[in-house]
């Protein structure tokens, strides 16, 4: 497994460009891509796919991935900047929707990280309900000031809210803002399931970071632990998932690092990455794993 040096705080990124590299599916799909035409520096895509064909390989030296550095700077993912990590995620799905010339083959893409809901309002003054359908290509996940533990975190999300004051829904059928009852309901789930943990909070013009654990399995299955979360219309069988990687944030909110710990594709065992540096480690050190501040 190939590490990528640090090049002008591209941390966060290197951490991600690990994650594509462990989930083969996308590399996979990449490699289909004919892209003979593509010549720019600029296409996001075809940089993508050159760096995760060279990190396939057994070289001990870090992996090139300037090139993909540079075409995400021209993208305005600039170097020399810290990034969110889900931010630049959802960036680098979307250039590869906008820049590769097969249509088909940049749905598939997305379709392998598609989470598709139905979100239903019911008017706590008339009952009347509202449906509607979208899709995520992350599942965003509040954490509490405290301990915390996945499948809390996902029941949560899949709980009934209350919109009140300020947060009251348009009603049709009142023909005003109401007082409401919210929920989400799935569709369908992904072959690549990316959970964020939304650690960081914004009040006042300031932004902070929850410095709290969340445990987390090495498999899990939708059907077991969130039963009451599927649409009638939800049709797939398989819901099972198995855990991949952990993408860490260390620091503040202001200021930190980004590593990751990765299962490789090939020996199924986990390893450590930071940046260039990339070592063996169990389950028992990915458990451990929760970023909090600079010790």
């Amino acid at each position: 497994m190939r590490g990528l040096t640090n090049y002008r705080l591209s941390c966060c990124v290197n951490t991600l460009l690990q994650t594509f590299s462990a989930t083969w599916e996308l590399a996979d799909l990449l490699d289909k891509w004919e892209a003979a035409g593509v010549r720019d520096s600029r296409n996001v895509p075809l940089q993508l796919k050159k760096v995760l064909a060279a990190m396939r390989s057994d070289h001990p030296q870090p992996a090139p991935h300037h090139d993909f550095l540079h075409c995400l700077d021209r993208n305005c993912l600039r170097l020399s900047v810290q990034h969110d990590a889900d931010e630049v995620f959802l960036s680098i799905l979307n250039f590869m929707q906008q820049q590769m010339d097969d249509k088909n083959l940049a749905l598939e893409i997305q379709n392998l990280y598609k989470i598709s809901v139905e979100t239903r309002v019911q008017c706590l003054e008339c009952t009347f309900v509202q449906t509607h359908t979208s899709y995520l290509l992350s599942l965003p996940l509040h954490i509490k000031e405290e301990p915390n533990y996945l499948e809390d975190c996902m029941t949560s999300f899949f709980a009934h809210q209350e919109l009140r004051g300020i947060d009251c829904c348009f009603c049709e059928q009142c023909g005003k803002k109401t007082p409401s009852k919210q929920d989400v309901k799935l569709l369908s789930l992904p072959r690549i399931l990316c959970v964020h943990l939304k650690r960081f909070r914004n009040s006042c013009g300031q932004t902070w970071k929850l410095d709290c654990s969340v445990t987390f399995p090495e498999n899990f299955d939708f059907s077991e632990i969130l039963k009451d979360a599927f649409s009638p219309d939800f049709a797939q069988n398989d819901c099972k998932y198995t855990l991949h990687a952990v993408v860490v944030h260390s620091g503040y909110a202001m200021s930190g690092h980004y590593t990751a710990y990765v299962r490789h594709r090939v020996n199924q065992r986990w390893y450590y990455a930071d940046d260039s540096h990339v070592e063996q480690v169990t389950w028992e050190n990915v458990k451990r794993s929760y970023g909090g501040r600079f010790g």
